[in-house]
């Protein structure tokens, strides 16, 4: 079975499915950074076929996930980069304690949000 049938076979509901999606598609976002999350699920998506509601869920987890900590985009690499030229102390775990209150409340708006529409 391939990732697009447990996708297909997953959710009781198409809002279940995009609201699954979403959350997973960030976690794996800010795991493994969010250029290759996005490459592999927009293939995932391409093959089940999968509905713009689960897409646009899956868009907000590729965008919204990484914030979560400093791996989670070579944007945000960058960025810490530069502060960090300008002499400001921004450590991992001054990011993470941050991404952890505005990360996860913002992706469950966005997602219910997109849900909603």
């Amino acid at each position: 079975m391939t990732l697009a049938d447990a996708l297909r076979r997953a959710a009781p509901s198409e809002a279940a499915a995009a609201a699954s999606v979403g959350g997973i598609v960030a976690i794996v976002s800010n795991a493994i950074n969010n250029l290759p999350a996005g490459l592999i699920a927009r293939s995932i998506l391409s093959t089940a076929h999968a509905s713009s509601r689960i897409t646009d869920a899956a868009l907000i987890g590729v965008d919204l996930g990484p914030n979560l900590s400093i791996t989670g985009s070579l944007a945000t690499i960058l960025w810490l980069s530069a502060i960090r030229r300008e002499r400001e102390d921004v450590t991992f775990g001054d990011f993470l304690k941050l991404g952890i209150v505005v990360m996860p409340p913002a992706l469950l708006l966005a997602l219910f949000a997109r849900l909603l529409i």
